[in-house]
């Protein structure tokens, strides 16, 4: 069998046998050592054994399969070891200085076309045509070892590579010296960046090492760049990969607090300058009033918003009115469908998109500001096409009847939760929407649905630039009313799909795997607990109950500005009120199947990014004592809530203490790292 040594064949048992024979004490042999020809002379053949003199005067064993090539010169063995040492390098240096006057390009020039192997003594007259010798042989070896662009080299042969193997084979010669390159010039840079040997500005950072280096940051060994900005990293000494990070923000490439998961997730942070081209010439050209024609005038009704006090797009309403014996109310919803047609380039991007992104340190839109926060928006005084629901309701709160329509509204006061907090009981009107919110939420209870009841949790910069923490509580009549007439407004559009048999993007949830409570009286822990035990919603196209809820049937689509499911769902409902043509089942089955990964990105940077300005916070509360709810005990570590923050972490057990669930106990904060997403506490 004949079997590759440093790209060369090994002898068959046969040549083998062959070699050992014609083998001789005194011969002059050349054989390969770490990518290297050396120079010997045999001094004994032994069994299957060489014992050889270097050029390096060393003395070696040899199995004679490795001989790259024999000489029929024999030296004489009674030289002293210093005169066979220095004529071995004699032969060494005279046959470095043949191979300079062998010109493989040209050879392959000549040869490369009959595609047929050449024996060494023909390429070594081929090389020198006066009459060559042993020397001559070893420098045509010596150099078709050394380039092996053009031929295969096969011990005693050689074989030209076709036009198209030489040039990949020198394409890949110049990527491994560019990897070289960059291994040792990066090296070399990331050591002076590791002892400040600065000053290091933006405009004269090498981009090429900076590039490996976000890159093998951000994707780690899912990174194209991972292998050489492992080897550029290790040869700098640099094994950590936290190292990394800072050593990009000690750069000043990126912030201190980076969100990397945006560019792991490829989030688009900006829109595409065609994208924006485009929503600047649609809302120049869609903002005229006779597009409204054909709606429903209710631009007379006091028309509110209600929000929290950063927000910039109003995409939901409210008004009330009381007429005879029952209250009329509206809840209006901004028609972005008005404005954003199927399949537009602007439509395409919040496909991709799938929902706008909410952060501390960042908001990522998923509509152009043209339309976010101006055209679709519910601004105060400004006209402004929707979609209302107007419910109808008798004097005990009870609904009576529903109906929707495209409408025309303008908002004649913005107010914030703060507001409506303030005038609840004053105001006769925020307190009958309060009113009908808590008689809507007691409907939804009767019918099974699960309350989940706990504090949010917001971190804000204050003026200062200094993080704060603010409890909010979900249950303010605020934001109590907010949230169950947006769930009356979407389950009654589900019911009016449902009614025409129009397939939508429909919420349904199989029942929770336990209940721990009835209505909305659970404690913290039970509360807590529960949310762990509510089985997974699901996105269908036709109507399903959602025992979350308590309702047959459930859409979403009050939140148009901001996810695309509502846009969608909005759509099928404008196609009934013969606006637009609606989907078909098979589109809506695709819109679910294509929005699946970018919502889940979405839910998954909004959650961390959260979660790392939390720690953040905490990071300066080191030894700081809080209360904790146990919640339960796992082998070594009981699961515990750090009530103060609702956030969740393990405390190691403690001999001789045992914890129960529900047990209040004081933890004290041990250690807090956001970037590594560590929070670690210990019994105070």
């Amino acid at each position: 069998m004949v079997k590759q040594l440093n790209g060369i064949r090994t002898l068959t048992l046969e040549e083998l046998v062959v070699m050992i024979l014609i083998m001789k004490p005194g011969n002059i042999i050349e054989y390969i050592d770490r990518q290297k020809i050396i120079c010997a002379v045999v001094m004994e053949v032994k069994n299957t054994k060489l014992r050889l003199l270097t050029e390096n005067d060393r003395e070696v064993k040899l199995s004679p399969s490795r001989v790259s090539h024999k000489s029929s010169t024999c030296m004489d063995l009674s030289f002293s070891r210093y005169e066979l040492v220095a004529t071995l390098k004699a032969a060494a240096n005279k046959r470095k200085n043949l191979v300079g006057s062998i010109n493989i390009s040209e050879l392959w020039d000549i040869l490369h076309s009959e595609q047929e192997w050449i024996d060494l003594a023909t390429m070594t007259e081929l090389c020198f045509p006066d009459s060559p010798d042993g020397d001559h042989e070893a420098a045509v070896v010596r150099a078709f070892f050394n380039d092996r662009l053009y031929f295969k080299f096969d011990l005693d042969r050689f074989f030209p590579n076709s036009e198209n193997q030489v040039e990949q084979i020198a394409v890949h010669r110049r990527e491994e010296a560019r990897r070289n390159r960059i291994i040792e010039e990066g090296s070399a840079w990331l050591k002076m960046v590791n002892a400040d040997k600065g000053p290091f500005s933006s405009d004269s950072l090498p981009l090429e090492y900076v590039k490996i280096l976000e890159s093998f940051c951000l994707f780690e060994k899912e990174s194209t760049h991972y292998a050489l900005g492992k080897a550029m990293l290790e040869k700098a000494g640099i094994r950590d990969g936290e190292a990394v990070f800072q050593l990009l923000v000690k750069l000043g490439v990126w912030d201190k607090n980076k969100n990397i998961d945006l560019y792991r997730y490829k989030i688009p942070i900006t829109f595409p300058a065609e994208v924006t081209k485009r929503a600047a010439e649609s809302a120049g050209s869609t903002s005229d009033i006779s597009t409204y024609s054909g709606r429903e005038d209710l631009t007379m009704l006091p028309v509110i918003t209600i929000d929290g006090q950063l927000t910039t797009d109003f995409d939901d309403a409210l008004s009330l009115e009381e007429i005879g014996d029952h209250y009329r109310l509206g809840i209006h919803i901004s028609d972005v469908g008005h404005y954003i047609k199927k399949n537009d380039i602007v439509d395409q991007e919040a496909i991709a998109r799938g929902s706008s992104i909410y952060m501390l340190d960042r908001k990522i839109p998923m509509l152009p500001a043209c339309f976010a926060e101006d055209l679709c928006s519910l601004k105060a005084g400004e006209l402004r096409p929707a979609i209302s629901v107007m419910v109808k309701l008798n004097r005990f709160f009870e609904i009576i009847d529903f109906e929707i329509i495209s409408s025309i509204v303008k908002v004649k006061q913005q107010l914030t939760y703060y507001d409506v907090n303030i005038i609840a009981e004053d105001d006769r009107e925020i307190s009958i929407l309060y009113d009908i919110a808590k008689k809507f939420r007691e409907f939804r209870l009767g019918r099974g649905a699960v309350q989940i009841t706990l504090p949010e949790i917001n971190v804000w910069t204050n003026e200062a630039g200094k993080l704060t923490i603010s409890r909010v509580q979900r249950e303010s009549p605020g934001r109590m009313l907010i949230a169950e007439l947006m769930i009356m407004a979407n389950w009654m559009m589900a019911d009016f799909l449902a009614k025409q048999d129009a397939p939508a993007i429909f919420r349904s949830q199989p029942e929770p795997r336990g209940r721990l409570y009835k209505g909305d009286k659970g404690t913290l822990f039970q509360n807590w607990m529960q949310r762990k035990l509510l089985s997974r919603y699901l996105l269908v196209p036709e109507p399903e109950h959602h025992s979350g809820l308590g309702l047959e049937a459930y859409v979403t689509a009050t939140s148009p500005i901001r996810k695309y499911y509502d846009l969608a769902t909005q759509r099928q409902i404008r196609a009934i009120l013969g606006l637009e043509d609606p989907y078909s089942i098979k589109e809506i089955e695709r819109i679910i199947q294509l929005l699946e990964q970018p919502m889940g990105c979405v839910l998954k940077i909004q959650n961390s990014r959260h979660r790392y300005w939390l720690l953040k916070y905490l990071e300066t509360r080191i030894n700081q004592k809080e209360e904790a709810l146990v919640l339960f005990k796992r082998k070594n570590s009981y699961q515990v809530l750090i009530k103060e923050y609702m956030i969740e972490c393990e405390l190691p057990v403690s001999i001789g203490i045992d914890l129960k669930p529900e047990n209040l106990i004081q933890v004290r904060l041990q250690y807090v790292n956001a970037r590594k997403d560590v929070l670690s506490v210990y019994m105070g």
